[in-house]
């Protein structure tokens, strides 16, 4: 068994399709077919149920694709640890981040970081807290920025950076008196369920004793962006990140409402067992140089 058919394998059992693995590994497809079928004689298992032209992973395939994405991640590991004896010169950044974040306070942060290290490539990947949590178990990133703790012993969590978020609509909330009762006539456009934004207005609205169930939605739409959109079109007011509204704000476009909520802190985690790559510690040393700075003054 090689690392090459196990990356064959695994392209396949992602795409469930031999054409589309071909095309993503620049192979034939019948060099892509004879990998799998060497795998499958090999160890006389079939890894796949072929149906006329469809395929699928057959039980034993659903369980060898977690062990050959491992060897994969480990595979990976072995290679960065070597590319990394020789210094800060090259290697690769992988980050996962939730969308706030990745949108608005990650890139800067990137900018400088890439001109203190040319050399690191940066990956960027944008999920959830949930979808960065498994893609460190996986391997699949060095290092994530997120809106919310997990609770999980293999992940490692610290205090990375902050924001506030603000209630914002098209027209100005002039004297108006934001207590429970107008929240809860308001039109509300919300971010979907999961999304960091939404979570955190959840539990701030449960602790000033609301439900979140009881406001009135008229709209929940996929990204800062669009949410934004709409509040500016007059569609009805939401809780955004100040990062997302500010811009806005200050151009008159949207105005906010004098309601204060809790600082909302990003967290970074990371793998406490696996390999970490000189490129993430030293991302986390350059976020962190600002409050060094300050505290030596």
């Amino acid at each position: 068994m090689t690392l090459e058919q196990l990356r064959i394998f695994v392209c396949v059992a992602e795409r469930q399709h031999m054409t589309a693995a071909a095309g993503e590994l620049n192979m034939t497809q019948s060099a892509v077919s004879s990998a799998i079928a060497a795998l499958e004689e090999r160890h006389a298992t079939k890894l796949f149920h072929r149906v006329g032209r469809g395929i699928g992973l057959s039980e034993a395939g659903q369980i060898f694709l977690s062990e050959a994405r491992g060897v994969l991640a480990r595979a990976k590991e072995a290679e960065t640890v070597l590319r990394e004896l020789r210094g800060l010169e090259r290697g690769t950044l992988r980050i996962v981040a939730s969308q706030t974040i990745a949108a608005y306070w990650l890139p800067p942060n990137l900018a400088s970081f890439r001109q203190a290290y040319p050399g690191i490539e940066i990956d960027v990947a944008i999920g959830n807290t949930g979808q960065a949590a498994d893609r460190l178990r996986e391997g699949a990133a060095d290092l994530a920025i997120v809106e919310g703790e997990i609770d999980d012993p293999a992940l490692a969590s610290w205090p990375m950076g902050e924001d506030r978020l603000k209630l914002v609509s098209a027209d100005p909330f002039e004297d108006k008196r934001i207590d429970t009762k107008w929240l809860k006539r308001a039109s509300w456009i919300m971010r979907e369920q999961g999304s960091g934004t939404r979570s955190t207005l959840d539990r701030n609205l449960r602790q000033m004793g609301i439900d979140p169930a009881s406001l009135k939605v008229a709209l929940v739409l996929p990204s800062n962006e669009s949410v934004r959109t709409a509040v500016e079109a007059g569609a009805g007011v939401a809780v955004l990140s100040s990062l997302v509204v500010d811009p806005a704000i200050s151009e008159g476009r949207l105005h906010s409402a004098l309601i204060d909520f809790p600082i909302r802190r990003f967290f970074g985690m990371r793998h406490k067992e696996r390999y970490r790559t000189k490129a993430s510690d030293a991302f986390t040393d350059h976020l962190d140089e600002p409050r060094k700075s300050a505290r030596s003054r």
